[in-house]
């Protein structure tokens, strides 16, 4: 049997457990149907046998007066008509008389009325058969009719006692047949439940682990056989991914290579051309060599923005949990930027907390970095920037807001697009190159949480366990981030 369930589908083993626990319930229930037809067929058995008896010796009653008549009008009449009649209603309760013995009634009664029939018929055939006195024989008669009553109705009773007992004995015996069906049959419920639920598991966990990127992990699945194959399958599926991830690697390095070497080269060219190396340069030559400088400069911040969000991207795909104190990680974010943030004369705050979760804590550190990053860039001089921090139904929840010019309508929809620079622009500060925000998404992704751009405070539900919100911030932008994974703080 442990050989053969392998080479099952997970749809045979579960039709097979159905069968099983059914079949166990029908013949507990098959078992049940029989004892009580037969104890029904006891019962009524019983019953017509009682009504025979009662009957009969209802019978044997009735032919006992017969013969008393027959035989009182035969010594007044002398007919042999009515001794005729006598000898026939002897004939009937000598026949009531063996059905009575035959039944198990006492012998000692039927034994006692045949002798007083024998006792009438010798006098009724004798030579003083008509002086006779026949009194004290019918009397002894009646007596024993009554007593045959007496032992028909015992009779009847004490089978009625048997029949009632076996009904008892067969009522709890079918009851410990029905729980013993019925613990067996949870028994095999709860054993196969848990046989084919385990390999589900394993492959939930499985899915969950590609899709947090932990392809270091073998897949390997036992169970049926159509669950082995869908287990194979993931494992082709992690391996390809593996592979996926280390093309990928090697196409950044490659494009490293590739375009920052001849860059360089050119730069190096552009900075000659300047110096005048090569000979003096017209007025017109050195704007050219200027829009070449500035361009190729761009060019570079570029090519660099793209790999670093490439590179970012990359790394968001290969996380190392740990639990993490999330108000302890923003505070060393914050006193990392403390030199940014006290140049604008900026408040930060942070509010809320302890707060834990399982997070890779230096990739959400970039995303926390990049987003206190780009409040403090659009933020004005002596403006603030708090932090939020709260747990909400199992996921941990941060909230930055700022007193910043906000997003405009039209760049809301886009605002986490990779390059993508809203027209709302701090001109106090350089232009960014629109990779922050991407980079951000694609960290608090691969945590399997979500980053959102709410609307602006003044237009959001106030909360009532976050601190008052002043006008300033009411203008500003506001992002939240959700982290699946909270963890119970710590007593």
């Amino acid at each position: 049997m442990t050989t053969l369930l392998p080479r099952l589908s997970f749809r045979q083993l579960l039709l097979l457990a159905f069968l099983l626990i059914a079949a166990l319930l029908s013949a507990a229930s098959l078992r049940s149907l029989f004892a009580l037809e037969q104890l029904l067929g006891q019962s009524g058995e019983g019953a017509r046998r009682a009504v025979a008896e009662a009957a009969t010796a209802q019978l044997l009653h009735e032919r006992s007066l017969a013969m008393e008549r027959a035989a009182r009008q035969y010594q007044v009449l002398g007919d042999a008509l009515l001794r005729q009649r006598f000898e026939a209603a002897a004939r009937d309760a000598a026949q009531a008389l063996d059905r009575l013995e035959a039944a198990g009634l006492p012998p000692a009664p039927i034994a006692a009325w045949r002798d007083g029939l024998a006792t009438l018929r010798g006098q009724l055939g004798g030579p003083g058969a008509m002086g006779a006195d026949l009194g004290p024989v019918f009397r002894r008669l009646d007596a024993l009719d009554a007593e045959l009553a007496e032992a028909v109705r015992r009779a009847a009773e004490a089978r009625n006692e048997r029949l009632a007992a076996e009904l008892d004995a067969g009522r709890i015996d079918l009851g410990r047949q029905v729980l013993a069906a019925s613990a067996v049959a949870l028994a095999l419920a709860f054993a196969f439940g848990l046989w084919l639920a385990r390999p589900l598991e394993r492959l939930e966990a499985a899915v969950l682990a590609l899709g947090e990127n932990r392809l270091d992990q073998p897949i390997e699945i036992q169970g049926p056989r159509d669950v082995r194959a869908l287990g194979r399958r993931l494992e082709w599926l992690r391996q390809r991914l593996a592979e996926l991830d280390a093309d990928q690697a090697r196409f950044l390095r490659h494009v490293s290579h590739e375009l920052k070497t001849p860059l360089a080269a050119l730069r190096e060219g552009v900075a000659l051309l300047q110096e005048q190396v090569a000979g003096p340069l017209s007025e017109g030559q050195r704007q050219v060599a200027r829009i070449l400088q500035d361009n190729t400069a761009v060019l570079q911040r570029q090519i660099e923005d793209l790999l670093r969000y490439n590179a970012a991207a990359f790394a968001a795909r290969r996380l190392e949990r740990r639990p993490t104190e999330l108000a302890g990680l923003l505070a060393a974010l914050v006193e990392q930027q403390r030199l940014q943030w006290q140049a604008r004369q900026l408040r930060v705050e942070i509010l809320g907390g302890p707060l834990h979760a399982e997070v890779d804590a230096a990739q959400l550190g970039v995303a926390l970095g990049n987003l206190l990053s780009n409040a403090i860039r659009f933020s004005p001089v002596g403006g603030g920037i708090r932090w939020q921090l709260a747990p909400r139904a199992g996921r941990a929840c941060l909230e930055l807001s700022d007193e910043g010019p906000g997003v405009a309508p039209a760049d809301r929809a886009r605002i986490f697009e990779p390059f993508y620079r809203g027209e709302r622009q701090n001109p106090d500060a350089p232009r960014g190159s629109g990779i922050g925000l991407s980079i951000v998404q694609e960290i608090v992704a691969a945590h399997g949480g979500r980053v959102e751009l709410l609307p602006a405070s003044g237009d959001a539900p106030a909360d009532p366990g976050a601190a008052p919100v002043t006008a300033a911030q009411a203008a500003g932008a506001r992002f939240r981030i959700e982290l699946p994974h909270a963890l119970p703080n710590p007593t």
